[in-house]
């Protein structure tokens, strides 16, 4: 068994193992996709006798965290073929994969997992969580109107491409958990419509949000037509909205919720604390759902902690257990330097991850016993440095 960096050519084999789970086999266009954002050195993968039986790879992020940007690994395409499953490949893959972010410079790693059993094992913690609705138009009602000042207008995919990224860029700018998209990701990735991702609805949908020239929300979405009893059942699957002011926002999901001939509304991906639960009279009418998004994995502890926002003066002292990564095993102030001063919280660098972007606390994590709280009112002090307004939210699936 060997496990190594892919090259350029073993991109198509290294997506084998988990395109396998769902019930295809990797194409050249496949391929030819993830290499627009995926650079084949950040793709590992194992081979026994010359074939692919499992694979791990990670996009190179700019990641927003509280207060800054940090280069992040965004785990992606991480799987070990059935035929080889307990055999200790995916450990070996998370261990050359965390080896080479460290290497270069990734404080961060992060993923969404398919089993949110596995990756605790790698030092990965639960760190955000996005619900889903499903509201029917009828309980669709704001409790006032949206006064945003512009007008909307459908566009072509190449008018897309040019009014979307700096709303996206201006929303990433100051929420946790979103991460910078170049171009070429607008492209393979967002605004790409194949009728494989369809699932029975019609081809995508893109409206932007505009005033005086300057777009100021978009949103993505498709239309699914059914109709029962001469009546539309008809469903508006949103994909992807958001907006630059609380104004912006109110109106783009306005007009989301007004599409004439359906009857209700489905949205995946939210952020938790979306505006939708005091703007709709009927908020429980929504249906909010709740799932893990976001895993976060520290990486370099120091690095991480030093380029995150530490709201106050007061210090604490962690001590970090981290047998994975064993370089990160230390005791740190929250500025990120390493102390030998009396330990004030222990616990693990997974129960780190979770805390480090604000979508748990450290209150959290004590009352589900997964952290130890050593000095008396370290946990208090803990969450006032971390405090954050708003609740981390990445609003796609890498």
């Amino acid at each position: 068994m060997e496990v190594r960096r892919a090259a350029r050519e073993d991109l198509l084999g290294g997506l084998a193992p988990v395109m396998h789970y769902f019930g295809q086999e990797p194409t050249t266009a496949n391929a030819e996709r993830f290499a627009r954002v995926l650079k084949p050195e950040r793709m590992h993968i194992a081979s026994e006798n010359g074939t692919v039986v499992g694979g791990a790879s990670a996009f190179e992020f700019q990641l927003t965290v509280p207060g800054g940007i940090v280069p992040a690994a965004g785990v992606t395409v991480v799987g070990v073929l059935p035929t080889h499953r307990r055999q200790g490949i995916l450990t070996e893959l998370m261990r050359a994969q965390l080896d080479d972010a460290h290497e270069w410079g990734e404080p961060l790693a992060c993923l969404w997992a398919s089993e949110g059993t596995i990756y605790g094992r790698f030092g990965y913690g639960m760190a955000a969580l996005c619900g889903e609705i499903d509201i029917l138009r009828t309980y669709s009602g704001f409790r006032s109107a949206p006064e945003h000042g512009g007008s909307f207008r459908l566009l072509s995919l190449d008018e897309a491409l040019e009014a979307f990224p700096p709303v996206y860029a201006r929303v990433a700018a100051e929420t946790p958990g979103m991460f910078a998209r170049p171009r070429e990701w607008w492209e393979t990735r967002v605004l790409d419509d194949p009728e494989s991702r369809r699932d029975g609805a019609g081809e995508m949908a893109r409206v932007v949000l505009e005033r005086d020239g300057e777009a100021l929300a978009y949103g993505l979405y498709r239309l699914k037509m059914d109709w029962e009893d001469g009546s539309s059942t008809g469903q508006t699957q949103v994909l992807e909205a958001m907006g630059v002011s609380p104004e912006a926002t109110a109106g783009i999901w306005r007009y989301l919720l007004d599409v004439d001939w359906m009857e209700r509304l489905q949205a995946w991906l939210l952020p938790v604390d979306h505006p939708l639960f005091l703007l709709l009279e009927h908020p429980r009418r929504m249906r909010f759902r709740l799932g893990d998004s976001l895993w976060v994995r520290l990486v370099d502890v120091g690095a991480a902690l030093a380029a995150r926002l530490r709201t106050g003066e007061d210090d604490v002292v962690l001590d970090v257990a981290d047998a994975f990564c064993p370089w990160n095993n230390a005791r740190y102030s929250l500025d990120g330097s390493k102390t030998m001063a009396d330990a004030e919280l222990r616990l693990h660098v997974s129960d780190l991850g979770s805390a480090y972007l604000g979508g748990f606390t450290f209150a959290q994590l004590l009352r589900a016993g997964r952290v130890e709280e050593l000095a008396e009112g370290a946990v208090a002090r803990a969450d006032a440095a971390f405090r954050t307004d708003r609740a981390p939210w990445c609003p796609e699936i890498f």
